[in-house]
């Protein structure tokens, strides 16, 4: 939201915005009738002033309602019978960053703040001051920049929504696409591998009946069949949610470190941090991750223990699944599909994953998946 249309800078047009309007206040001040004997010098630096800070009501629109506010009774005041430009462009901003309250209170107060100073600071009939205090703050004019404000507060907030729907369908179109993967997945590779494995432990089962030796060739077959078909039924496992059963989350986590004991694994879960609800999202993912992280412990990596910890935090929840494994520094791993799954993941949900070995051997897997996105 930085860059508007042609673009230039939104910091860059408001003191564009603040230079014009400190001007058009300056030449109406200069040209107008002075009304009173305020002080000439300090009643022009007011109008100045009140124009420039402008230049910041993005970013503390309160501050700058109340900067244009003082300088507003300052110059009138001073004497001076000027249209408070730069008050109206404040209201807008501040009702833009959705502070309404706050600018109708304000602006009531002002009201009256502007009529009981030119009854102390001007002479004249009671009317006539009355009158004359009015004309420095039209009512419509107040009224017409709360409601610009509030208009393009809620233009932006449909934006918004529009570009979180847009997220949400590529989201869901890239779910779609997963699962009809993993079913031509199925449907064409299951079939294959299924028939080589079988042939080829039939023709190593019939060899050694014989009596006869068996090739090596045919047992490396065997092996390679065994291996694709696991790893095979782990890819189709990650991908594919036909509905059969509710998505997995964190509440599935202890599940994956006691099917991890049981496989030998001697593996613990921590939580720490206050437990909150988290997006669906972030719950699959951290699922996956762990999941994934498991698995190649128990199958590669040789280790004994196995560590899973959830960090519970204010925007974000941390993982983090340590191993003690083989691998080092000197003999990483080449990174396989789980792996590159997980970071797709992650990235999707725009957070950030560290995969590597640990100085003191073992593998780390650290995520942190925020539970907002930001654009």
């Amino acid at each position: 939201m930085g860059i508007r249309r042609f673009a230039v800078p939104a910091g860059a047009g408001d003191r564009v915005i603040a230079v014009g309007v400190a001007a058009l206040m300056l030449a109406d001040g200069w040209s107008g009738e002075r009304l009173g004997a305020g002080l000439g010098l300090l009643g022009h630096a007011l109008l100045a002033a009140g124009g420039l800070a402008l230049a910041a009501r993005r970013r503390a629109p309160v501050a700058v309602l109340a900067v244009t506010g003082l300088c507003a009774v300052g110059y009138e005041a001073a004497g001076f019978d000027v249209l408070t430009v730069a008050y109206l462009v404040a209201v807008y901003g501040a009702v833009r960053a959705g502070r309404r309250v706050l600018a109708v209170t304000a602006s009531a107060a002002l009201l009256v703040t502007l009529q009981l100073t030119a009854l102390v600071f001007r002479d004249g009939p009671l009317g006539e001051v009355s009158v004359q205090a009015r004309g420095t703050l039209e009512i419509a004019w107040l009224v017409a920049a709360f409601a610009a404000g509030e208009a393009v507060r809620q233009a932006e907030q449909r934006a918004e929504e529009a570009e979180r729907t847009r997220e949400e369908t590529a989201r869901r179109r890239a779910d779609e696409e997963r699962l009809h993967i993993a079913r031509e997945l199925h449907d064409s590779l299951t079939h294959q591998i299924s028939v080589i494995k079988v042939q080829s432990e039939v023709a190593v089962h019939v060899a050694r009946r014989r009596g006869e030796e068996v090739p090596e060739a045919l047992l490396a077959i065997q092996e390679a069949g065994r291996e694709a078909s696991r790893e095979l039924r782990a890819t189709l496992e990650a991908l594919r949610d036909d509905g059969t059963a509710p998505p997995r989350g964190l509440a599935d986590v202890p599940e994956l470190v006691e099917r991890a004991g049981r496989a030998g694994l001697e593996a613990t879960l921590t939580v720490e941090g206050l437990r909150h609800d988290v997006p669906a999202a972030v719950g699959r993912t951290a699922y996956r991750i762990v999941q994934e992280s498991l698995t190649n412990v128990v199958r590669h990596a040789a280790a004994t223990t196995a560590s899973v910890r959830i960090d519970y935090r204010p925007g974000s929840l941390a993982l983090r699944i340590d191993d003690d494994g083989r691998a080092t520094p000197d003999t990483a791993p080449v990174p396989g599909v789980g792996l590159l799954g997980m970071r797709e993941r992650v990235t999707a949900l725009g957070g950030l994953l560290r995969a590597e070995p640990r100085d003191g051997g073992g593998f780390t897997v650290r995520a942190e998946l925020p539970l907002e996105r930001t654009s």
